[in-house]
């Protein structure tokens, strides 16, 4: 059979544009580009502005990851100018930073990757009563799990499919043969997916609580914006706390009780997919969900969580050894990403002296092939010692499992014991789904039982302070500083970058998961992680060319935030250029 070229422009169910180019033979991907067609210049945007500022500006990288990316920008300029923000207001990132952890893993499982697994037209046709039975028979003590409930959505979607239009589920491969579930499976996981819109709302109102709105919830260089009285109704007050500790129940009930036992039961079925998506062999964290670091991960982390897990660096799948990380060995090249670098552009730039100069020289869209260019995305390629990594989930639970701690080394090696399979095996499509839902119940349960416990015993105790003045004013800086900050977010290892020079921002860098993950090929020709998955060992599925189902499935378990990777604003509201895709 001959080559086919596969173009799969745009690739759904994420955020931001990919575009994803494939070569196939045979009914397997023999070659893969993971190409970003958006360009992201927040770096250039704050330069030159206020450091106290710059937060403000970063958090609109996305309106999903949100307020990951201020907390990231803050803690880099208080490491810069040497501020330390109070412990309740430290824990109160954490708790924002826990709430963000939640949503995302949730939100990514049902209304993004579940699509891949569960055939929503197969759903209609299920028995309500063996729905409730294969619910009980995978663990699942969900209290949606009722006849009446599953027999109303099997209802709404006879309904939805009789009117001829799929309204939400429109365009999905739903004749795909590779849809395995039982059609009692796909009602419960479809009814699942409902409740976890529902239940989206109690994630989102934490942030709220404590950022004042969401998306882009508030933050301070220094602490928190919000103010602590339990007796006053314009501060964080005993309402809203009992509000929040109500709502962080919640979400452990669910996650524990429907999204854990869904994602193991799933991916139970699809057992061959902890053999399909293997990437790159190597792996990065800075500890678990939430670990913030102020500077160079070699202490104690600002975050009041975890202490017990340190950073560390999987190298070359071998999961006994875990290597300190040392800042100095990050890198980002643009041998195939539309920039350029003074120093040349065969060279990596260690952040701190990073450069964001865009040098488009690729087709004008609407595109035909860019695997062809030696430069074909807009994301730059991270490396860690010269090594493509992974981070994210998977690389965080094998980082912490190594460790030996406890709660994910319980989870693990359930979900192993009953799956069948090794630790190697979560270097796969299925490990980095199922790793998503096992550090959802340690985030949950962190959350509930420890962050919020935490900051109500501070709050008891009169501790009522969530800012520090003392180097607020920029005459208390140096004339030249510099920081950084790492810490674990949803999708990975995020890092922000900054210089600055006579009290304004002088660089400013960015390294985020997806540009870990999406990023292109290096001087050395080394695959992107998302291309590595696809076409590393020549061996991964595509069936049906039109229906490219498997590698969107890969794709989808990183969980792609591309507006991450690359982004660009204008602070005047202005088009900047258009993007025409196919």
């Amino acid at each position: 059979m001959a080559t086919e070229k596969i173009v799969i422009d745009p690739l759904t169910r994420i955020e931001g544009h990919l575009r994803i180019e494939l070569e196939a033979d045979n009914g397997t991907i023999t070659d893969a580009w993971s190409e970003t067609t958006q360009f992201r210049g927040i770096e250039e945007i704050v330069e030159g502005r206020d450091p106290r500022d710059v937060w403000a500006f970063v958090g609109r990288i996305c309106g999903v990851c949100t307020g990951t990316h201020s907390v990231a920008s803050v803690t880099a300029v208080e490491d810069a100018i040497g501020s330390v923000p109070p412990k309740q207001a430290q824990v109160i990132r954490d708790i924002v930073l826990a709430s963000h952890e939640c949503h995302d893993h949730t939100v990514h499982f049902y209304h993004l990757h579940a699509l891949d697994w569960v055939n929503v037209v197969s759903a209609a046709k299920a028995d309500p009563q063996k729905a409730v039975e294969f619910a009980n028979s995978i663990g699942s003590t969900w209290r949606g799990n009722t006849v009446h409930q599953f027999a109303k959505v099997k209802e709404t979607l006879n309904n939805v499919i009789n009117s001829g239009q799929l309204s939400i589920f429109t365009n999905g491969y739903w004749d795909h043969p590779d849809y395995r579930l039982p059609p009692e499976a796909n009602l419960m996981a479809v009814s699942h997916y409902l409740d976890a819109l529902e239940f989206q709302r109690s994630i989102i109102r934490i942030s709220t609580v404590f950022g004042g709105k969401n998306p882009h919830p508030n933050f301070l260089v220094g602490g928190m914006a919000c103010q602590i009285d339990p007796d006053k109704s314009e501060t964080v007050n005993q309402v809203q706390i009992d509000n929040v500790v109500s709502w962080a129940r919640d979400i452990k009930e669910f996650v524990r009780e429907c999204y854990f036992p869904d994602a193991a039961a799933i991916m139970g079925v699809y057992k061959d997919y902890f053999k399909i998506g293997k990437s790159s062999p190597s792996f990065l964290a800075v500890g678990m969900a939430g670990t913030t670091y102020r500077g160079a991960p070699d202490g104690m982390p600002v975050s009041t969580m975890h202490h017990d897990v340190r950073p560390g660096v999987i190298l070359d799948g071998d999961y006994t050894t875990l290597h300190d990380i040392d800042p100095e060995k990050i890198k980002e090249y643009i041998s195939s990403a539309w920039y350029t670098y003074s120093v040349g552009d065969e060279e990596g730039l260690q952040p701190l002296k990073g450069e964001t100069t865009p040098k488009y020289t690729g087709p004008k869209p609407p595109y035909e092939w860019l695997g062809d260019n030696e430069r074909y995305t807009w994301s730059k390629a991270p490396r860690y010692d010269g090594r493509a990594v992974q981070v994210g989930p998977v690389a965080r639970v094998l980082v912490t499992y190594l460790q030996g701690h406890a709660r994910t080394k319980q989870l693990v090696d359930q979900a192993m014991d009953k799956l069948g399979i090794g630790v190697e095996d979560f270097n796969s499509t299925g490990g980095r789904t199922l790793a998503r839902a096992v550090e959802c119940v340690t985030s949950a349960e962190t959350l509930a039982d420890d962050l919020l416990p935490r900051f109500i015993d501070g709050i008891k105790k009169g501790d009522y302070k969530v800012f520090d003045s003392s180097k607020w004013a920029p005459k208390t800086w140096p004339k030249q500083c510099e920081g950084f900050a790492m810490m674990e977010v949803a999708r990975g290892c995020l890092s922000h970058w900054i210089v600055i020079e006579n009290e304004k921002v002088k660089n400013y860098q960015a390294v985020v998961p997806t540009t870990w993950l999406a990023g292109g090929r290096d001087p050395k020709g080394q695959l992107g992680p998302y291309e590595e998955a696809l076409a590393g060992d020549k061996t991964h599925p595509l069936a049906i060319s039109d229906q490219p189902l498997e590698p969107l499935r890969t794709i989808h378990s990183f969980d792609p935030c591309m507006s991450c990777a690359v982004h660009v604003t204008d602070t005047d509201g202005d088009d900047i250029f258009q993007v025409v895709t196919p």
